[in-house]
């Protein structure tokens, strides 16, 4: 499968599962070309099948190298970010959940659905927009969210992206992130307001912003329940001493970024 081709099917299930409402942001920001997505976010349970290294394989295998390591300690999270030789081509950040670090209530809950994990769906490169791949009840998603709105969150919506971002770069209307969240604040939409709208600064090389996430029905094994899904970021880039276009990420800012999905 084609890069190109895999992002298609990720924005197919992004757009119609989890966030229906990046399809308006889309029209309201588009000018006269295709929005450029500066990245991707996937999340995951950091325990085998679907570790980390599970998500990043279909990308390594279109050329995909890595980028970065991150921590985030007070959620209990590692992340990676991958990049492609060609700079028009998306990046994709990839989290997951350091289950030792968590209870052992989280943990057996997380175990129950991993095992029902069928393999051969693994070996697939759109498995990671295939969604949830276990029954879950709301009961246990309840007590995921108690202790790890992450954990809820995967546990809910499975392999799927959790965020697209628009390359604020690109846009001619907007000089920075704060003018898109003005304007999208403008049309109604609520903006992540953790730690500032903006997240970031030139001074870092990289300013984010995002919108919360949108609320959508998941069907659990006893019942139909609204909860957060996915949501859609805007980031703008900064050239770094060298004058290179910086491609990383900032810990401090993405922390923020993870509470779109908090309910």
């Amino acid at each position: 499968m084609a890069a190109e081709k895999l992002f298609e099917k990720l924005w197919e299930d992004f757009h119609g599962r989890l966030c229906p409402s990046s399809q308006v942001i889309q029209q309201l920001l588009k000018q006269d070309q295709t929005l450029l997505n500066d990245h991707i976010a996937l999340r995951t349970f950091g325990v085998d099948p679907v570790a980390l290294p599970a998500l990043a394989k279909p990308f390594i295998e279109l050329g995909y190298v890595k980028g970065g390591d991150y921590v985030f300690e007070s959620k209990k999270l590692i992340a990676e970010h991958y990049q492609h030789p060609d700079p028009t081509m998306p990046k994709v950040f990839i989290s997951q959940l350091q289950l030792h670090l968590c209870s052992n209530e989280l943990r057996n809950i997380v175990l129950k659905l991993v095992a029902q994990i069928e393999a051969d769906k693994l070996h697939q490169a759109d498995f990671l927009c295939q969604g949830r791949l276990w029954e879950l009840n709301f009961g246990d998603y309840q007590n995921l969210a108690s202790e790890s709105e992450y954990a809820a969150w995967v546990a809910a919506h499975g392999y799927g992206a959790n965020h697209f971002t628009v390359s604020v770069n690109q846009l001619s209307k907007y000089e920075d992130v704060a003018q898109v969240n003005d304007f999208l604040k403008g049309k109604g939409f609520a903006i992540n307001a953790s730690g500032g709208e903006v997240k970031g600064s030139a001074d870092v090389l990289l300013e984010q912003s995002s919108t919360m996430a949108d609320k959508v029905e998941v069907t659990f094994s006893d019942g139909v329940h609204v909860i957060p899904g996915g949501f859609y970021e805007f980031a703008k880039r900064y050239n770094d001493h060298q004058g290179q276009l910086y491609h990383g990420f900032v810990e401090a800012s993405a922390d923020k970024i993870f509470e779109s999905t908090d309910g």
